[in-house]
């Protein structure tokens, strides 16, 4: 924000949809691209310094960077994000730019913007760019790891019963095909601490476990797991750790060098923010020349050389979304713009919130209440019927939630503590159905 912009001048200049945004932090915009200097490949939105977790005047103008109506309210992340002004506008403006020419002359700087959003990304994860595939989505990614392992026969995998199934079922039908084995594994519904959730692990962990598969964050509980001292454990085996990242990229503050998995996936549509039908697959620098690519299209290379191109080997995937792709360097940049520490705190400020205020009216949670255990997917018991539950919060409160797990509510940056307090009112008027009183 220049210094003459006051915070009431943006905030009417946000709602009005005309925000001057400036082009990403560390991006050079091509001077072949009409308008680049304008903010064309990679705006941000020019937000106040400092963003506090608990200053509603500045969290009301991150709210005014996104479109949607009060009238429906998004909150559910855990599924599916709204993305700010400045990403939506970056794809519309690149594909209008390859609608209008969509030569190989034209097209031939989305080579040099892919790669822009790959550091970017690179950097937000603390990781290598060589380390980087930008791939279409965590299911895509966690297949990937799937089928690209090299496992033989009586080789187990260590699963959690709470991954979602393409880093479960997935897993399953390897096995089915290929003889190895799976083993799931159970935490407590209410732990009691970190350790009540790395002991049933590191248990059953044998000489013949090649994999451990986790979820950072659950979807069906909203517990979040000590990936670090779990990956810890299992390293000390030389047993792979990957971790589906989809409910804790964007959300929460993640450095894979201090997580010390060995491989991790997300979605960009979902906390990131960011454009639809894109994610991200990491792999530490030394396992990427084991791991088999899924699939093989031109860019690949020439001849079956494992080493090819580093992570970029998993991203031959043939004609992709050029405006996509670069957009994740938008995204990126949107989040810098605020700050990862204070997406997490204002994350877990708002659940927290969430949780205190449902649990007052004594609606019980799935979720555990301590932040260092969960993350900003929370979920409530339903006694009675949930999928009639879940369509009155919509229909009869405008609050977008989803019938997984209970009744899922995943606030982000964009909400504000009035949209919690309207979900908390709309459980208070729905009590009966949740608790069976």
């Amino acid at each position: 924000m220049s210094p003459g912009t006051t915070r009431r001048t943006f905030l009417r200049d946000a709602l009005a949809g005309v925000v001057v945004l400036p082009t990403t932090l560390g991006a050079s915009p091509s001077p072949s691209i009409p308008g680049a200097g304008r903010g064309l490949l990679h705006p941000s939105p020019a937000l106040p310094p400092q963003a506090s977790p608990r200053d509603e005047a500045y969290w009301a103008l991150v709210r005014a960077q996104f479109a949607f109506r009060e009238s429906r309210v998004p909150m559910n992340a855990a599924n599916l994000c709204p993305s700010p002004r400045a990403v939506a506008e970056t794809v519309s403006r690149l594909t209008h730019d390859i609608d209008v020419d969509c030569s190989f002359q034209n097209r031939a700087k989305f080579d040099e913007l892919l790669e822009t959003s790959r550091r970017m990304v690179a950097d937000h994860l603390g990781v290598s760019p060589e380390e980087i595939a930008l791939v279409r989505n965590t299911s895509e990614a966690n297949n990937t790891i799937n089928a690209g392992l090299p496992l033989e026969d009586g080789d187990e995998v260590v699963v959690w019963d709470e991954n979602h199934p393409t880093n479960n079922v997935a897993w399953d039908v390897r096995a089915a095909r290929y003889g190895i084995r799976v083993r799931r594994v159970a935490v407590p519904a209410r732990p009691a601490g970190t350790q009540d959730l790395i002991d049933p692990f590191v248990a059953a962990l044998t000489d013949r476990t090649r994999v451990l598969a986790l979820t950072h964050i659950s979807n069906l509980s909203g517990i979040r797991l000590p990936v670090r001292e779990i990956t810890e454990a299992a390293h000390r085996r030389g047993i792979h750790v990957h971790v589906d990242g989809a409910q804790s990229f964007g959300a929460v503050h993640v450095d894979l060098r201090e997580m010390g998995c060995d491989s991790y996936t997300a979605s960009a549509h979902k906390w990131f923010m960011g454009p639809k039908e894109a994610g991200v697959l990491y792999v530490r620098e030394n396992r990427i020349s084991s791991i088999w690519p899924a699939g093989v299209a031109p860019g690949w290379g020439t001849d079956a050389d494992p080493d090819v191109a580093g992570a970029r080997k998993f991203e031959s995937l043939g004609q992709r979304d050029d405006a996509c792709l670069a957009s994740i360097g938008t995204t990126v940049a949107f989040h810098r713009e605020i700050g990862a520490a204070a997406i997490d705190a204002r994350v877990t400020e708002l659940a927290t919130a969430l949780k205190e205020g449902v649990t007052a009216l004594g609606a019980p949670l799935v979720t555990p209440m301590e932040p260092h255990l969960s993350g900003g997917v929370c979920i409530l018991e339903v006694a009675g019927d949930r999928n009639a539950v879940y369509q009155r919060l919509y229909e009869e409160y405008g609050i977008a939630g989803a019938p997984t797990g209970g009744l899922r509510f995943s606030p982000h940056i964009y909400n504000t503590m009035a949209h919690v307090e309207r979900a908390v009112a709309a459980v208070a008027a729905m009590r009966s159905d949740i608790v069976g009183d």
